[in-house]
Parts: structure tokens; C-alpha cells; sequence
């Protein structure tokens, strides 16, 4: 659990560095990286998430009101974001948005990153509940990771375009890296007070496999400029599919 704080806090921070390595003009590696990471994240959904909560609980079909849930919580969470989550940078602001933090960005992203971070749950919880074995938490860590890479470059490209200074834009950008740790503690506080399948285990993995399912859809099957399939995306796409399958031979 602590190398998963670890790992996630530090994505975002490193992440934030990237701005100054490629210009928010210049996506096409972004693109790239969010095709990868999008077929992961659905990979694991399908594969690992939602295996675990539905094996786990004696009622499934709770799950997908969960699913449901999550999915269209995810909707709501991007009137505020922007879609900044997957890769989309609104960094042309008018003279009025100079200067100024955009608080709902960021509410909506700490949402975001701290359901994430529910998720990744400590093994004797997992192995109580007879779930997937250690790989699985390793998978899902690495997939949490892949998608907070474009995102914190994207949040930080904003984040410079308003307030127009790096160390204040940086400062702003931790709200976003202790979310997913936060979800961490937060959630294995709660699970070590409840069964394993129970109500709070299904209620945030389900939330986030609707969230993840939302989130990859849109990375994957948005259309682009051209309204073609790219070779390039296709490559990164399949390569994000083939690693989160590899994953479960770990």
C-alpha cells in the first residue's frame, strides 16, 4: 500500500514536469499515450475489476447499479473538468480567466483521482475475499499510473495558462497528486471495518469500473480530426491491450 502512494503521488508530480519538455501545442505523443493507457484501463476493468466485485458479492447484480453509477457520475464530473481527465487541454482562456485557479477543475479531478485510489485495496482484504491474486493489484496500480500521465500534463498545461507562473501551477497540480493516496488510506480504513464483498468494497469498485469504462470508451472510440482509426493509435491501443493481458500471467 505505501509503494502504491508512493508510485501514484509521484506519476502526477513527474508528470507536471512534462510541460516544460513538450509544448501543449504539440499532443501527437499524447494522443499516443492516451490510446495506451485507455485500452489498458478498459482491459483491467473487464478483466479485473469487475471479475473481483461480482465473485465477491452474494448479490451481482447490485454491482451494476454500481457500474451504472460510476459511469454517469464520471459524465457529471466533466462538466466541471472538461474532459481534462482524457487528455483535453482548454489552455486559451479570455482576460478575465487570467490569474484565477479554476477551482471546479480541480474539485473534479481530486474526485476523480481519489476514487481511483479506493481501489487498490491491501491483500489480506483481497485475499479474505478470495480475489484475484497479487498481480491484479499490481495491474491496476499500473493502470491508475498510465492514466494519470496525460492527465497531470494536461492539468498542468492548464493550470499555466491561467495563473501564468510554473511553481504556482505546481503548487495547484498537488491537489490533484494526494487524491488517489487519500483515496488509498481512506479506503482500506473503512474495508478493515467490514467483511470482505461488502457494501463499501462493491460501492467504490463499482464506481470505478463505471468511471474506467466511461473514461476508456471516450479515450478510444472518440473521433478524430480525420474520423479515422490512425495507424499510430491503433498501435498504441493494441500495445495497452497486450500489456494488461500480460499482466495476469504476474
Amino acid at each position: 500500500m505505501f509503494i502504491a502512494i508512493l508510485v501514484l503521488f509521484f506519476t502526477v508530480v513527474l508528470s507536471g514536469f512534462l510541460v516544460k519538455l513538450f509544448p501543449p501545442n504539440n499532443v501527437r505523443w499524447l494522443k499516443m499515450a492516451l490510446a495506451f493507457s485507455g485500452a489498458y484501463l478498459f482491459t483491467i476493468t473487464i478483466t479485473h475489476l469487475l471479475p473481483d466485485v461480482l465473485l465477491s458479492n452474494k448479490e451481482p447484480h447490485v454491482v451494476g447499479y454500481w457500474v451504472l453509477a460510476g459511469f454517469f457520475l464520471q459524465l457529471i464530473l466533466e462538466l466541471f473538468s472538461h474532459g481534462v481527465e482524457h487528455g483535453h487541454m482548454h489552455t486559451h482562456t479570455h482576460d478575465h480567466d487570467t490569474d484565477t485557479i479554476p477551482f471546479l477543475l480541480l474539485g473534479s479531478l481530486f474526485v476523480h483521482s481519489f476514487l481511483e485510489g479506493s481501489i487498490l485495496i491491501d491483500q489480506d482484504y483481497r485475499d479474505a475475499g478470495h480475489m484475484h491474486h497479487q498481480g491484479s493489484f499490481y495491474s491496476v496500480l499500473l493502470g491508475v499510473a498510465l492514466h494519470h500521465v496525460p492527465a497531470a500534463f494536461a492539468l498542468m498545461s492548464v493550470l499555466l495558462s491561467r495563473v501564468k507562473n510554473f511553481k504556482k501551477a505546481f503548487s495547484w497540480l498537488l491537489v490533484f497528486a494526494v487524491g488517489s493516496p487519500l483515496g488509498i488510506l481512506v479506503s482500506n480504513y473503512l474495508l478493515s471495518h467490514e467483511a470482505p464483498g461488502g457494501m463499501v468494497y462493491t460501492a467504490l469498485t463499482g464506481l470505478v469500473a463505471g468511471n474506467f469504462l466511461h473514461i476508456s470508451t471516450t479515450i478510444l472510440f472518440e473521433t478524430s480530426p480525420e474520423h479515422s482509426f490512425n495507424r499510430n493509435k491503433l498501435i498504441a491501443t493494441l500495445l495497452g491491450l497486450v500489456l494488461a493481458l500480460l499482466s495476469d500471467l504476474i
